[in-house]
């Protein structure tokens, strides 16, 4: 059974629950994953970040409301799309700078790069750069924490194009029949790289998937942060409580392209435009403001500060050192190979 909640009424305890200082947290944090994406795409042109990389403005609101329902030792992986749940976990933002710019301060000593960024002291294990091979990765590490049972949580993030490959029916399948505390968050952004979803599934609420593995499922809006965290909140309670496995299908989408040298022309300009209307950090100040967590002044405040913020963090991290030759032995070898 599918429990779509796109038009369900806010009322949930867990939200009720929210104080001003939480709300202005997720509206912080959507902030900081947004000006930290757009100074990627600024430091992309001018030769700051090597290969390519892959932004997320548009998606914000579903690593923030997911990140926000997990415990600290929790577990996350993630696709190469997955600067928005770094930043949602914490990731210092000079560190993923310096990551991205491949530089030694970075979270994997700068040999990661934008599609690599792991940072394992805070549960994130994970982010690939083939499509799906997050799935097996957090079904493992919700085996592991079944087993040692501290009532943690595996939560992986990956994207519709996924629920098409064998690696996600095969983690479905083995997380349904061990019923084991993994929380699936599909981000279905509408497109598989350059390909709109209707021309490779059968049908567009892939939250129908779950049902193959009797497996609970939750649809929600992906542009809104506390539909997000609702809804990931009652999948992280049931995982930990021992009562296996949920889809939680986000509709969402990217504003930008599939990569930076995609400029998106394949998209309908008036669907582009419907989706920038319903803007998740758009509509994150509208809530902060609405529930009276913060004025209209101090939320141009608040968007000013993390504005500085996350330039000096760029800023800093491009003056960091590169790796040197030893670190990338130690990094790739279990020692150094005779010449």
């Amino acid at each position: 059974m599918i429990d779509d909640r796109r038009e369900r009424p806010l009322d949930s305890s867990r939200i009720a629950a929210l104080d001003s200082d939480a709300l202005i947290a997720l509206y912080r944090t959507m902030l900081r994953i947004r000006e930290f994406e757009e100074q990627v795409h600024r430091s992309f042109l001018v030769g700051l970040v090597h290969g390519t990389t892959h932004l997320c403005q548009g998606q914000e609101a579903v690593a923030t409301g997911a990140v926000a329902a997990l415990r600290n030792d929790d577990y996350v992986t993630y696709t190469y799309r997955g600067h928005g749940a770094c930043i949602a976990r914490c990731m210092p933002p000079e560190a993923a700078f310096a990551e991205l710019f491949g530089r030694a301060s970075g979270v994997s000593r700068g040999l990661g790069g934008s599609m690599h960024m792991t940072d394992v002291s805070r549960g994130l294990i994970g982010s690939f750069g083939i499509v799906g091979a997050a799935l097996p990765c957090a079904v493992g590490a919700g085996l592991s924490a079944q087993l040692d049972g501290k009532r943690q949580v595996s939560l992986t993030f990956f994207g519709d194009g996924a629920t098409n490959i064998g690696a996600f029916h095969e983690a479905m399948n083995l997380a349904a029949i061990w019923s084991l505390p993994v929380v699936f968050v599909c981000e279905n952004n509408l497109y598989g790289e350059y390909t709109p979803i209707k021309a490779t599934t059968p049908f567009e609420d892939l939250a129908r998937r779950a049902a193959a593995y009797d497996m609970p499922a939750i649809i929600v809006d992906g542009n809104d942060v506390l539909r997000v965290y609702d809804a990931v909140g009652d999948a992280v309670v049931r995982a930990r409580n021992g009562g296996g496995p949920t889809f939680v299908e986000c509709k969402t989408y990217r504003q930008r392209g599939h990569s930076r040298t995609d400029p998106g022309a394949y998209r309908p300009k008036e669907e582009v435009a419907a989706w920038l209307a319903r803007d998740p950090v758009s509509l994150g100040r509208s809530t902060v403001v609405s529930r009276g967590a913060l004025n209209d002044e101090e939320a141009d405040g608040l968007a000013a500060e993390v504005r500085r913020e996350i330039a000096a963090a760029a800023e800093a991290a491009a003056q960091a050192p590169w790796p040197d030759e030893d670190t990338a032995w130690q990094a790739t070898y279990s020692g150094r190979i005779a010449q």
